[in-house]
């Protein structure tokens, strides 16, 4: 065996870790900016899988994903939290959440739905958005929300809740 096969064999046999982006659109209101998925229960915010074999950051894949899901081609403010996603039989998950910024009146007329992923779209405020989101989305959110708010930091979350 090479030292190339062997490092491929090596790189074959580490772990793997699924990765996705997504943004965090509001209204003037604060109100939160949700899809409705086709393929799943529950909303989601405009986001998705990292292209990251391809070489996508997790920055290019929520811009991309925004573009592709809701039609906004939107610069992406800075990252809000960082999630640890681990559920018994699934693969981890490290899931990043960018600020997309208050959208306009003219932003939220030009949504355009994915129509293959997507049912609808939705403004939801803050005390509501544990009624739409399932699993440790909601906690990721939410934390996001606080660190707006309180203009602090990077948060960094394991399944939904702030660590550290």
């Amino acid at each position: 065996m090479t030292s190339s096969e062997e490092f491929a064999a090596y790189i074959a046999g580490l772990p793997r870790i699924l990765s996705g982006a997504a943004a965090l659109f509001r209204d003037a209101e604060g109100r939160v900016l949700l899809v409705e998925p086709n393929y799943r229960e529950g909303w989601a915010l405009p986001g998705g899988t990292i292209e990251s074999d391809g070489g996508e950051t997790p920055r290019q894949g929520a811009h991309r994903e925004t573009l592709e899901e809701i039609g906004l081609d939107v610069d992406l403010g800075r990252l809000l939290a960082v999630d640890w996603v681990y559920r018994p039989g699934w693969p981890p998950l490290v899931a990043y959440l960018y600020d997309g910024g208050v959208l306009t009146g003219d932003d939220l007329k030009a949504i355009r739905l994915q129509e293959e992923e997507l049912l609808s779209w939705r403004l939801v405020e803050r005390d509501r958005l544990a009624d739409h989101l399932h699993g440790t989305l909601a906690g990721r959110v939410m934390v996001a929300l606080d660190v707006l708010a309180e203009g602090s930091g990077t948060a960094e979350l394991e399944n939904g809740r702030r660590v550290g």
